[in-house]
């Protein structure tokens, strides 16, 4: 692999409550999962990361959730499949108006905590995304968790695709994120995680939190921001891989491999 795609979670400072630190991470990622404002955002903090994202040339996705801002978006709903599509059309709607507002677009779309991993083996809840991602815009790209059924649902049904990977994120033997209510779900070692990472990205492997080694065929690779670490996790990463002349690309970028 000569390119791999970084992303992190930005725009989710809410009003006087802040989270991450956009500006830093805007300079190290390729990638912007950004809150449409159900778990996390508000419009003029989305709009100023999105200006900030199109200045940097980074690729900007909508992070889709819930409507959870309380629980920032953590908590599982058992929603219905018309008011989960309508939610996912909403909020795409919102960043895609934002995204032109700044002279720029929105490129793909990946779901946020616990929609995320409800979809990731949820059939029923993974249509209804599917279906509000094709309603808005068929050309979007529905980013997921690699491996996770979740992909070849969307692919069939004529979505591109892009996998991902967790830096931050202990994995179970089975592929899965360990849940964070587990002690050694959340990593924190900056050179620890970037030497994982940069296993995954030359072997395709990673270690699963029993010592076991499981095979992960990723294109991207996430950090966290609202991780206390996001930036020093981030920043490592991007280091280490440069200097095995591993470059950090956007997913969408034609000459990445």
């Amino acid at each position: 692999m000569t390119a791999i795609d970084l992303n992190s979670d930005l725009g989710e400072s809410y009003g006087a409550w802040r989270m991450g630190d956009d500006e830093a991470m805007l300079c190290i990622v390729s990638s912007a999962n950004v809150a449409c404002g159900f778990h996390a955002g508000d419009p003029a903090g989305i709009l100023k990361t999105v200006k900030a994202a199109a200045e940097r040339g980074v690729s900007i996705g909508a992070h889709v959730s819930y409507p959870d801002r309380v629980g920032f978006g953590r908590r599982d709903i058992d929603v219905t499949s018309p008011e989960l599509v309508a939610d996912v059309v909403y909020q795409i709607g919102a960043l895609k108006g934002i995204a032109a507002a700044a002279g720029t677009q929105v490129r793909y779309v990946k779901p946020h905590g616990a929609l995320y991993n409800r979809i990731a083996t949820d059939a029923k809840q993974g249509a209804a995304v599917i279906e509000a991602v094709k309603a808005v815009d068929p050309s979007l790209v529905l980013m997921g968790l690699a491996n996770a059924p979740i992909l070849d649902l969307a692919g069939k049904a004529g979505l591109d695709v892009v996998a991902e990977a967790f830096a931050d994120r202990a994995y179970t033997p089975e592929g899965h994120l360990v849940s964070r209510r587990e002690p050694g779900a959340v990593l924190h070692d900056p050179a620890a995680i970037a030497q994982r990472m940069l296993r995954l990205a030359k072997d395709g492997t990673i270690e699963a939190i029993d010592g076991s080694v499981i095979r992960i065929d990723a294109k991207s690779i996430c950090v966290h921001g609202d991780s206390p670490d996001a930036v020093a996790i981030a920043r490592e990463i991007r280091r280490t891989f440069e200097a095995e002349g591993i470059a950090i690309r956007s997913f969408l970028a034609p000459s990445a491999a």
